[in-house]
């Protein structure tokens, strides 16, 4: 059942990847249409985010006070709605609301998906069942790409039309799912939240009566307030949820994702539909990592992926910037295998890691809050990257941004020695109890 369950709320994830990735493919025809400045278009672009980030600003106290089940449901018709519009648009203007329509569905579902499944999944599945949500995340990106390639002649508007069909499953999974026990145990509604984990767990009613005695030892009927993320408690939370998540755009994932077509002709790949074909490459790089990722975070931990996944992005990154000046086919190769490496070692770190942690490391009075919260710094950066990257790119070059990108992910490394807690095969009130006593950084031998 907790497959299922786990499997619906990741839909949303796809729809994120979906309306993060359609872009790329769409740029062309939309170039060729709309008259566009690069400020035009890099706002156009990254409206996504922009609108994401009030999604973000809202989705923790929604979600706290109507539950996670309903925000995801009126996620799913903004998804559909903003997908229509999209396809319809006359102008750049409307274009862009339809984009902010689906960037807010983005910011609310991006924050609530994760969370939901972490409230549900058992201690010993629950890192990879978040991680599934990034895999949808880059199942939908490839599919995008996909859809890209297919429709480069049909046109841009049915590449935007797309996004309605799985708006839709979403919309129909989330009505058959059940509500969070933890929210439910929060709201004082023990007897439903008991009913939840008996249709989710495989245990008996002993073994689910004692874990809902653990979630009820870490409510104690307390509501969150937002003052309380800057307490002296709760501190080593936030920065552990804030700093992944801007380490995860500053290394540079959105700007690949969105512009991964400008990307590979400046190094060197001509013609659209090539490059199309090539983006479809990303894609499919980044879908396989994550089914890696998903298969390691609960085995080998949460830093050590980060460890291997930082060290491989800053390498990658660096190889790019080192071989952009080579005009011809082996700097262009050189540069294309070197991005589907960068890729790879993104989904196998910075790629589901951040969605775990902020999900994971919160008080459960705080978790909305918390999990906004880190959702506001991750959509504020990917905004300014996305808005910017063009800018930057036509000021500094390939080289110059790729070696920007590459020093975050050297100063990654550090970040995550000094800030980030091992939360596999630990219990949420678990992780609670060390945060309330100051132990969350403490190192565990048995987990790392």
């Amino acid at each position: 059942m907790i497959y299922i369950v786990a499997a619906i709320a990741a839909m949303a994830g796809f729809l994120f990847g979906f309306d993060e990735g359609v872009i790329a493919g769409a740029e062309h025809g939309l170039k060729q249409m709309f008259t566009m400045t690069p400020f035009v278009q890099g706002f156009m672009t990254a409206s996504v985010p922009l609108g994401a980030l009030v999604g973000a600003v809202v989705a923790g106290r929604l979600s706290d006070r109507f539950g996670r089940r309903r925000v995801l449901l009126v996620s799913a018709i903004a998804f559909f709605l903003g997908s229509l519009i999209a396809a319809a648009a006359q102008s750049v203007f409307e274009l862009t609301l339809a984009r902010l329509l689906l960037g807010l569905a983005i910011g609310v579902a991006g924050m609530v998906a994760p969370l939901y499944i972490s409230e549900t999944a058992d201690t010993r599945r629950r890192g990879g069942l978040i991680a599934a949500y990034q895999l949808a995340v880059t199942i939908g990106i490839m599919v995008a790409y996909f859809v890209d390639y297919v429709l480069v002649q049909v046109g841009w508007r049915a590449m935007f039309a797309c996004g309605a069909a799985p708006a839709l499953l979403l919309f129909i999974g989330a009505v058959v799912l059940p509500e969070s026990p933890r929210w439910l145990a929060l709201r004082g509604r023990t007897e439903e939240a008991r009913a939840v984990l008996l249709r989710l767990r495989d245990h008996d009613a002993a073994t689910v009566d004692k874990e809902l005695v653990a979630i009820a030892t870490v409510t104690g009927g307390q509501q969150g307030r937002w003052r309380d993320l800057l307490s002296v408690r709760v501190r080593p939370a936030v920065i552990a949820a804030l700093g992944l998540y801007v380490l995860q755009q500053l290394s540079g994932i959105n700007a690949v994702i969105y512009y991964a077509p400008t990307i590979f002709s400046h190094t060197g790949l001509e013609g659209h539909a090539t490059t199309l074909l090539a983006t479809v490459g990303v894609g499919a790089v980044n879908v396989i990592m994550t089914v890696v990722a998903m298969r390691l975070v609960d085995r080998i931990g949460r830093r050590k992926m980060l460890y291997f996944g930082l060290t491989g992005a800053a390498l990658s990154l660096a190889a790019i910037a080192a071989t952009a000046s080579f005009v011809g086919p082996i700097g262009s190769t050189v540069s294309i295998i070197a991005l589907m490496a960068y890729i790879g070692s993104f989904a196998i770190s910075l790629g589901p890691v951040p969605h775990i942690m902020m999900s994971e490391v919160f008080p459960l009075a705080l978790r909305g809050r918390g999990m906004g919260l880190a959702s506001v710094a991750n959509w504020g950066c990917n905004f300014l990257v996305v808005f910017l990257f063009p800018a930057v790119l036509a000021t500094i070059g390939i080289a110059g941004v790729m070696s920007l990108f590459a020093v975050v992910c050297v100063l990654g490394l550090y970040f995550t020695l000094r800030y980030v807690p091992e939360t596999r095969g630990v219990a949420l009130e678990e992780i609670e109890r060390r945060l309330d006593e100051g132990r969350l950084l403490e190192r565990n031998p048995a987990t790392g």
